[in-house]
């Protein structure tokens, strides 16, 4: 069952409180680590102007690039180190779009879903929503990078402001399963065809409406140390279990078990830890 996982690989930098790291990241680099433990018959396809981010990929020879001029860029800083769901973020805004062109020639000739995570608007045009969707296979998507559009600048990057827009419920219609925080979710509003939509809430847990609505509490970490990319874990470990036709209330468990579980560590889902 080859799942295809498109979206960009970026250059991040974290600082929780004095302390700053560089890190790889992105929703497709957090997630593949969750589907080379869960589901490993995936393919990550990233859009970049480095090639040797993906040499930290869990298996680098399941990755494809799309070759662009430049590369994602996120400062993600957490100014208490006690409260990891507070998080200010600026971004390059790299205007890198996925367009059909580029991923006629690299798709598998099976393909049994798509995960796609914009991380701006730029990253996912409607023309490449509509090829994908011809696939007529499950969709699942990240709404956050369709809201994101650059507001105030500080130095080359900018603030990030969520705002809603007259095409997104045309390139959401058809999608299976959508994925958003509260926060996007009230930028949305209910104008949105799609059959399950699952919203996060940080420590607070999560809820899926899916016919009705189910809330999943979040599973208590022992000791948090880092937060980045535990959404895009949660909905990698949901996808696994919805592919293995489970329960969303049983994938939301799971998924929050997953997600509590990397939140423990730095860096991506490492289940050797």
């Amino acid at each position: 069952m080859t799942l295809v996982v498109i979206g960009p690989v970026t250059h991040d930098l974290v600082v929780i409180g004095e302390e700053k790291s560089h890190k790889i990241g992105g929703a497709t680099y957090f997630q593949s680590f969750v589907f080379e433990e869960f589901h490993d018959d995936y393919m990550a396809i990233v859009n970049c102007s480095d090639e040797k981010l993906i040499g930290k990929f869990p298996s680098p020879e399941k990755v494809r690039v799309i070759e662009k001029d430049n590369t994602h860029f996120f400062i993600n800083r957490y100014p208490s180190k006690d409260d990891l769901d507070e998080r200010e973020q600026l971004s390059n805004f790299a205007d890198i779009s996925i367009l059909k062109t580029d991923l006629k020639d690299i798709l598998p000739p099976k393909i049994d879903g798509f995960v796609l995570n914009p991380l701006n608007r730029h990253d996912f045009p409607a023309e490449t929503m509509e090829y994908l969707k011809s696939f007529n296979v499950p969709i699942f998507a990240s709404v956050q990078g369709f809201l994101r559009v650059p507001d105030v600048q500080a130095d080359e990057n900018y603030t990030i402001k969520l705002s809603n827009f007259d095409e997104l419920h045309d390139i959401l219609s058809g999608v299976d399963v959508i994925f958003l925080d509260e926060a996007e979710k009230s930028i949305i509003g209910a104008d949105c065809d799609v059959d399950e939509m699952v919203i996060t809430n940080g420590s607070h847990g999560s809820r899926i409406l899916s016919g009705s609505e189910i809330r999943i509490d979040a599973v208590e970490c022992v000791n948090v140390v880092d937060t980045t990319g535990c959404g895009d874990t949660y909905m990698a470990a949901y996808i696994t279990q919805k592919l293995l036709l489970k329960s969303p209330e049983f994938a939301g468990n799971f998924a929050s078990r997953i997600a509590s579980e990397k939140i423990e560590n730095f860096g991506p889902y490492n289940f050797n830890k």
